[in-house]
């Protein structure tokens, strides 16, 4: 096994996806929240806001009227009227990338803005022909009815924004990094719209834009995909009546075209995760108008976890064994300085990345194991400074579970191969 040592804040450093929780930290998934501290009320005199933050060791449970505390309304068009939902979102504190077929996200609920509002994707409830292949987009066919904080309420009062929820953050401010303004359900961060230019932390402030746009077609006969659809499921026809852009369809992935990837994010490091993370970011054009997919999507990076989507869901209940989250009485910890080190990717294949830098592992040495115990490798890592990476070579081990264990601290990591 071979270990190489990786230059500081490297691309290689970019990808780190994870900050190190425990038990007792407050950490962005538990601080991030607008939580309704003083009973204030929204729309009709309901409940706004988060109403209460519990977690665990691994979910934050997130309790909300799904209410913003800013004034919404009115909705062109739109007989529907904001009810609260009593929500109960459960967001995972240990997010993992998924490393098989994408979860696309589906109609509803798919993550929820730091106020307790729902963040819905890029489309709305129809299709053409009603047939399930080219999908209306909700801004462009339902945007007249969007209130000045670009957001509208569902036939079951759910009140929602698809696109960037511009009275939740000062989406103007363009020389600072965005905040966190919301949790996708595979737990990992939205962010507003401005980010560091370099995915480690460094650089000017820019506008995070995304790599979808529009195919260069006449009709609509194939997807993005390149499949050639039978006439059936042809689209409408391509016209002044019926552009490019009224459909979901008529985009495409054209990587490197923008900042963000296929599933608008990127792994960077943040203000709240000075290690890296995965991170979704809304998207708007330079006079700040919604640019699709807008939020998250059009799939999941990671795992979704279950009890959020799907009917009569977001009503998880909330653990016997967790405890109340008091903003008052917390002080944020972004990492673990316990057992501050990190693996990814994790699952790995060829190559496993270890970012490490608490002082005290430093001065340790890395050694890694099978699921017997069996020693694979033990090498001093004294030499190494903090924030430094050692990258290890796992092409010659087997696939299965393996523990890489660094000062007082041991963290499991598997390695797969198609």
């Amino acid at each position: 096994m071979i270990i190489t040592r990786i230059s500081t804040f490297s691309v290689v450093f970019a990808l780190l996806a994870l900050p190190f929780q425990n038990f007792s930290q407050v950490t962005p998934e538990l601080s991030s929240w607008i939580i309704n501290q003083d009973e204030s009320t929204g729309f009709n005199d309901l409940p706004s806001n988060v109403q209460s933050v519990d977690y665990t060791d691994t979910d934050v449970f997130v309790s909300c009227s799904c209410i913003p505390g800013y004034d919404i309304g009115p909705w062109v068009g739109n007989p529907n009227t904001p009810a609260n939902q009593d929500f109960c979102f459960k967001i995972t504190r240990n997010p993992v990338q998924s490393q098989g077929y994408p979860t696309y996200t589906s109609l509803g609920h798919i993550g929820v803005w730091s106020n307790g509002v729902s963040i819905f994707n890029a489309k709305d409830a129809f299709s053409f022909n009603n047939l399930g292949v080219w999908f209306q987009d909700a801004y462009v066919f339902e945007g007249a009815s969007f209130d000045e904080c670009l957001g509208h309420p569902a036939g079951n009062g759910e009140y929602h924004h698809h696109v960037n929820p511009t009275c939740l953050y000062d989406d103007s401010d363009e020389g600072n990094h965005s905040p966190i303004i919301g949790y996708a359900f595979d737990g990992y961060p939205v962010y507003g719209a401005f980010a560091f230019t370099n995915l480690d932390g460094t650089g000017e402030i820019i506008r995070m834009t995304s790599s979808y746009a529009l195919r260069d077609i006449t009709v609509r006969e194939t997807l993005p995909s390149g499949f050639i659809l039978n006439q059936t499921y042809f689209g409408p026809e391509v016209n002044s009546n019926n552009p490019l852009g009224n459909y979901i369809e008529d985009y495409e992935y054209v990587a490197g075209l923008g900042t963000l990837d296929a599933y608008n994010g990127r792994f960077c490091v943040t203000p709240e995760y000075p290690l890296g993370t995965f991170a979704y970011f809304v998207t708007i054009d330079e006079w700040h108008d919604p640019v699709y997919p807008y939020s998250i999507g059009p799939a999941y990076f990671g795992i979704v976890q279950s009890g959020n989507t799907g009917p009569q869901s977001a009503h998880n209940v909330i653990p016997d064994n967790s405890v109340h989250y008091d903003p008052a009485a917390s002080v944020l910890t972004p990492f673990n300085v316990e057992h501050s080190f990190a693996l990814f990717p994790n699952p790995a294949s060829l190559m496993l990345n270890i970012s490490v830098r608490n002082s005290n592992e430093i001065m340790s040495d890395l050694v890694v194991t099978d699921l017997l115990g069996n020693l694979i490798l033990s090498q001093a890592i004294s030499t190494l400074s903090t924030r430094n990476l050692y990258q290890i070579n796992t092409s010659n081990l087997p696939t299965g579970f393996y523990f890489v264990t660094i000062g007082g601290g041991t963290r499991k990591f598997q390695i797969i191969r198609e």
